[in-house]
């Protein structure tokens, strides 16, 4: 058994028990491994522990990974995106998680090779005061959804949001909050967004209990990162 072989196990018991703890199903949370500055070796670990979804902050980082893998995995940019950055995340991810205006998401289209079909794209919701982690205010959350369904090659799929850590199941607990109830206002409004990708390793019991779809988990499952 590899590390992260007994990482994961260790991941899904507790998914397990913060989903029945709120009366969710431990199905209704995926995992998405976020792999920067790990290697590719430790990448194929994950893959043989059975995990087929990685995530990624650095471009030029992720552009080294991705061609020693084939079909098997399923990518997502999760970093801040450049607008010098657009091409490249629109011809090699199948997500990008990190949509904050109309600019990116229409450069993202308009790059996106046709044969890949419709990049999978979630609008990020700054949920704090503190906008270092980037995002937009809840309130503009409605514009920019629609702005990104008129697009041909996007599909809109949700809302993310990084909110400051939090000691307190309590604190972590209200930007959460803030996202589904944003999520379940926008779908009043017409919108169909199916994933809410919040929560990492410190915080992702609080994330699970205010609905989480998606959780962002490096350090849970890989252990520190190196350097």
């Amino acid at each position: 058994m590899t590390h992260i072989t007994k990482h994961l196990e260790d991941l899904q018991q507790r998914i397990y028990s913060a989903a029945r703890a709120t009366g969710r199903s431990e199905n209704e949370v995926s995992i998405l491994a976020v792999s920067k500055h790990h290697s590719v070796t430790a990448i194929k670990s994950a893959i043989r522990a059975g995990l087929a979804d990685m995530g990624e902050n650095y471009l030029q980082e992720a552009l080294t990974k991705i061609p020693q893998f084939g079909h098997e995995i399923t990518w997502h940019f999760i970093g801040r995106i450049q607008s010098n950055k657009t091409s490249e995340i629109a011809q090699n991810f199948h997500w990008a998680h990190t949509i904050d205006n109309e600019r990116i998401a229409r450069r993202l289209s308009e790059q996106r090779p046709t044969h890949l079909g419709p990049l999978n794209v979630c609008i990020q919701i700054c949920t704090d005061s503190h906008k270092s982690h980037g995002g937009i205010p809840p309130e503009a959350a409605a514009t920019l959804c629609a702005f990104v369904e008129t697009q041909p090659a996007l599909k809109l799929r949700g809302l993310m949001t990084i909110p400051l850590p939090e000691n307190s199941p309590e604190l972590q607990r209200a930007p959460f909050k803030i996202l589904r109830e944003l999520r379940d206002d926008l779908a009043t409004q017409g919108h169909e967004l199916d994933t809410l990708s919040m929560g990492m390793s410190a915080d992702l019991e609080a994330a699970i209990a205010e609905g989480s779809t998606m959780i962002r988990i490096g350090t849970a499952l890989f252990g520190p990162r190196p350097g």
